[in-house]
């Protein structure tokens, strides 16, 4: 039984499930185990129309439905979240918690419903089940929530449903079930969240970075889908539509992205920005470190691109050469997480919109970069990116920045938790730029031991393991703000187990492995 990759992946995210359970014990966490135990069943179902192809929309090929592990992701964060602000008594945010859970439930379970309800013939058992579950959660959101929390909950899903029909259908093969569950309900919350601040808008209320990350996110977005829809009407490749491209970019990006960041921060964005950025010494250095290791990365694009002769032009770039990017980003987020988070925070939302926007500028052939850009990244592309977006670099990102994005400064008063919390902000780091890297690196150059039923090998899962511990022994050493007070057991436990997750997922690892590391660690 143990042979099926699907199986024992599901088996680690239970093991998850039923740790944060232990700890937390209480009705959220009771409706997570409900959840897991329907998502396992209607998971194969998923699978099953993937294989048929029966789904709805077209979904990435080459892995499973993955809708267990990406069900699990955003109601566990909610329910850690909630337990942690509650011990430090900040009301606010232990419900914004439950908020979060159950949002994520409902998300999932309506995604299981879809799949058992196109599922012919109708599976009478997995349908039960998954009332049950439903019900389940459902009264204790009924029991749990004000009012407006229930209209909160409502209205993400409602974004969700829209955004779905919407993206899936303009980018087919590009997601898992799974995968477009994390997404596209990620995308959901932060445009519910951003309309619910500008509506209650108070001048000296809320963080502006947390403001930037929440209008460059949906702005990027928007963007995207107002270029879309234009450029089924109109040939994208010349170089009319490409200078309209670049106006309509500035007119939108000045004339209501700009506005809207005013609007909540109270104060004008880019001379905000520019302050921000330039305010200390350390953050010049670090601005000046991290435009080396940007041109260091251009460099090795340039390089391996110019290696390829016109005799192997399917020559695809090496698995260590892919990893190369990996230690980049590392040597990029390590000295933000020691010296100044803040402008690291504010760094990874400014990559992210450059990213998503270069990607555009690739996915439309925008002239004069856009058959250039398709050229040079086509020789990194690798299973995943079967459909018409290259995302790898963007999940990479997301990855290593979402821990620092998530992590709840509000309910951590001296700016960091205690105990294997210190290392939240790390999980990315840990999970993907070490655990991913080495096992990568080690497994395809040293494996012989495959794990039953994959490609990964038993040495590069141990030899992730052990780099991770040397990590965490080395962020002891260098970031005196990080204090584990002896959690060393529990950190081995969340370190071992997602780097058992990273052997047997088909999922998209950058993007799953820093959720489920940020979720044991808090």
């Amino acid at each position: 039984m143990l042979t099926k990759p699907v199986l024992v992946e599901s088996l680690i995210v239970f093991v998850i499930i039923l740790f944060v359970h232990a700890v937390v014990w209480d009705r959220y966490s009771w409706c997570a185990v409900a959840l897991a135990i329907q998502a396992f069943y209607v998971q194969f179902k998923w699978d099953r129309l993937l294989q048929l192809g029966g789904a709805v929309f077209q979904f990435r090929t080459a892995a499973n439905s993955g809708l267990l592990p990406a069900s699990m992701v955003i109601p566990l964060l909610g329910i850690v979240m909630k337990e942690r602000c509650k011990s430090t008594g900040i009301v606010y945010f232990e419900r914004f918690g439950i908020v979060v859970a159950s949002t994520g439930m409902l998300v999932a379970l309506f995604l299981s419903v879809i799949a058992v309800g196109i599922t012919k013939p109708v599976p009478t058992n997995t349908c039960i089940l998954t009332g049950v579950a439903g019900s389940i959660i459902i009264y204790t959101m009924k029991h749990s929530l004000t009012v407006s929390e229930v209209i909160e909950v409502l209205e993400v899903l409602l974004i969700f449903v829209y955004l779905s029909m919407i993206l899936l259908y303009l980018l087919p093969r590009c997601f898992t079930p799974g995968e477009a569950l994390l997404v596209l309900g990620g995308i959901s919350f932060v445009l519910n969240q951003l309309i619910k601040r500008s509506l209650n808008v108070i001048e000296g209320r809320g963080n502006p970075i947390d403001f930037f990350l929440l209008v460059a996110v949906v702005g990027v977005v928007l963007l995207g889908l107002f270029f879309t829809v234009l450029f089924i009407f109109m040939d994208s490749g010349t170089w009319i539509s490409s200078m309209f491209f670049h106006m309509m970019t500035a007119v939108l990006g000045l004339g209501v992205i700009m506005p809207w960041l005013y609007r909540l921060i109270q104060r004008n964005p880019l001379f905000w920005l520019l302050q921000f950025l330039f305010q200390t010494q350390t953050r010049v250095y670090l601005l000046v470190y991290w435009t080396f290791l940007a041109a260091s990365a251009c460099g090795v694009v340039f390089y391996q691109n110019a290696k390829r002769s016109s005799e192997s032009k399917k020559h695809q770039a090496s698995t260590i050469t892919r990893k190369y990017f990996h230690f980049i980003v590392v040597a990029t987020y390590v000295p933000g997480l020691i010296y100044d988070r803040q402008l690291l925070y504010v760094a990874a939302v400014l990559c992210l919109a450059v990213f998503i926007f270069l990607e555009y500028i690739r996915y439309f052939r925008i002239k004069p970069f856009g058959q250039t850009l398709r050229h040079l990244l086509s020789l990194f592309l690798d299973e995943r990116d079967s459909g018409p977006l290259i995302l790898t670099h963007i999940y990479l990102l997301l990855g290593m920045s979402l821990p620092v994005w998530l992590f709840p400064r509000s309910c951590a008063p001296k700016g960091t938790l205690s105990g294997a919390g210190a290392l939240v902000p790390y999980s990315g780091v840990l999970a993907v730029g070490v655990g991913d890297t080495i096992a990568s690196i080690f497994g395809s150059t040293m494996g012989e031991i495959k794990w039953p039923g994959t490609k990964k090998t038993f040495e590069g899962t141990m030899t992730a393991i052990f780099a991770q511990i040397i990590a965490v022994a080395l962020i002891l050493i260098f970031d005196s703000s990080v204090n584990l007070n002896s959690s060393y057991a529990w950190i081995l436990a969340s370190v071992s187990l997602v780097s058992l997750l990273e052997a047997y997922t088909t999922q998209i690892d950058n993007l799953l492995l820093p959720l489920y590391l940020q979720i044991m660690f808090m």
